[in-house]
């Protein structure tokens, strides 16, 4: 049997197309838009305003495509972590992380990670496929908090601009006034800085987050092979080149690593490295992970890496961590003991 295509994740633009196929007039299309990201509806069936008729033809060759998650764990400070399943028996985890005045979701995009980062599970657990729009919709839309949320972030699995077509369907179902409406404020892109960058910078107005970790660039590719393929020093020339003082804000994530990363030296050189951009850094604390040399380096050298970069005019701020208990926390998530 012919599987159904599915109808969440889809632009204005392919409702359009799904709208014509139906022998639909072409404000159809706004109409399933309104159903989908609006009324948020579970069936076709419940398309009261289009014809019988043709609700039986889009339940014939189309499903909304809404897939809940199939299971959920909760950490002691109640971060929340939920599994979905994906096409061809894989799945992902997003991490839901609630605090007195915001809620955020941590979304995925790929199963696994081409990346290969060596203080991140999901490079250990290596790459599988990237998420369609649907999948990556889908971990939003069915969360079940999903009313409270006020802030989403692409940090999850995978690497968000290394499935650029698909990441894009998405943030623009997001923020367009036909989907959910949402400001781009409220949603933030993370990425090591990969080749769809300059697409984003040129057509999303949504934040940035830089995974950067060191200064160095050949300290940084021993933990990142990526920097041979994308070149810290590119990187920051293509993001100089861009407005970051109004609507979108950029910042830059700082793993903190025991004896390696985290010296006053360290911290000077990235103040002088980012000194003609108007960003914040965020220290991240390490969570370890299993067959690595790298540990958890101190709150004292923290919170010292901290003032020295604010002192040289770097905004620079220590993140709570969240989700540890689960494995939910930064750079541990992994489906592979799912599989």
């Amino acid at each position: 049997m012919k599987r159904k295509k599915q109808l969440l994740g889809m632009t204005l633009n392919e409702l359009k197309k799904v709208a014509q196929e139906a022998g639909l007039p072409p404000y159809a299309a706004k109409q399933l838009a309104d159903w989908l990201y609006k009324k948020k509806v579970a069936s076709i069936a419940d398309m009261t305003n289009i014809a019988a008729i043709k609700r039986e033809y889009l339940k014939e060759h189309f499903e909304i495509g809404i897939t809940p998650p199939s299971d959920g764990v909760k950490s002691n400070d109640g971060t929340i972590k939920y599994l979905y399943p994906v096409a061809s028996g894989n799945s992902v985890e997003s991490v839901y992380i609630p605090t007195d005045d915001h809620a955020t979701l941590c979304v995925s995009s790929q199963v696994g990670c081409k990346m290969s980062c060596i203080f991140c599970m999901t490079g250990r657990q290596g790459f599988t496929s990237n998420l369609s729009a649907n999948e990556i919709l889908n971990q939003i839309h069915s969360l079940p908090e999903a009313e409270r949320l006020t802030n989403i972030v692409f940090m999850g699995m995978g690497e968000p601009l290394d499935n650029t077509d698909e990441l894009f369907k998405v943030l623009e179902i997001l923020t367009s006034s036909y989907g959910y409406a949402w400001s781009p404020k409220r949603i933030t892109v993370s990425t090591i800085g990969a080749k769809g960058l300059k697409r984003f910078l040129d057509e999303s107005n949504c934040h940035l987050a830089i995974s950067l970790h060191s200064p160095y660039p050949q300290e940084r590719f021993s933990i990142m092979p990526v920097e041979k393929a994308f070149p810290m020093y590119q990187i920051l020339a293509l993001i100089k080149k861009y407005d970051f003082t109004h609507q979108r804000r950029i910042s830059f994530e700082y793993i903190v690593f025991k004896d390696f990363n985290d010296s006053v030296q360290h911290a000077i050189a990235l103040a002088g490295l980012l000194k003609d951009i108007p960003c914040r850094v965020n220290l991240i604390t390490f969570h370890a992970i299993p067959d690595t040399s790298l540990d958890s380096s101190n709150i004292k050298k923290m919170e010292l890496f901290r003032d020295t970069l604010n002192e040289r005019g770097i905004i620079c701020t220590i993140r709570a961590s969240r989700g540890e208990d689960i494995f939910a926390a930064c750079g541990m998530l992994s489906t592979s003991r799912h599989t």
